[in-house]
């Protein structure tokens, strides 16, 4: 198996990179969840812009897995070997409502997953940080 000379950055804001220029709907993936991105040519360099948020692993040079961390809106930077980008996209983590309920209890939130019947779901600790986040703003 080759080893692929990929080097993975994280806090795009620190190292000097533009946001996005396109404002477009990007890349969807549930929180907890994980989604294949496959590249029209090989990667040297991947920039995810807040790692709270998504977590971009490295399956071969051409497909990425990206995986939501906590709830929010960040960035995926994919660069080439001469420094041309492939991917320049807003990734946005979100939760499955379709399968699932928040219970509010003053200041207490429990997210239960229904499928088919409501359990407690599993919650990281960036989405603990996220509610408590969103709750402290309100």
């Amino acid at each position: 198996m080759k080893a692929w000379p990929i080097a993975v950055l994280f806090a795009a804001g620190a190292l000097g990179l533009a946001a996005p220029a396109a404002a477009d709907a990007g890349i969807q993936v549930e929180m907890n969840q994980a989604k294949i991105v496959k590249l029209a040519r090989p990667a040297d360099t991947i920039v995810v812009g807040n790692p709270l948020i998504a977590d971009a692993a490295v399956q071969d040079a051409s497909t990425i897995i990206l995986t939501g961390k906590g709830f929010g809106v960040t960035n995926l930077v994919v660069l080439d070997s001469d420094g041309n980008p492939i991917v320049d996209a807003q990734v946005t983590v979100m939760r499955q409502t379709a399968s699932s309920v928040r219970v509010y209890r003053r200041a207490d939130i429990q997210t239960l997953s229904c499928t088919p019947y409501c359990e407690s779901s599993y919650k990281s600790e960036a989405e603990r940080t996220s509610e408590a986040e969103m709750t402290a703003s309100q």
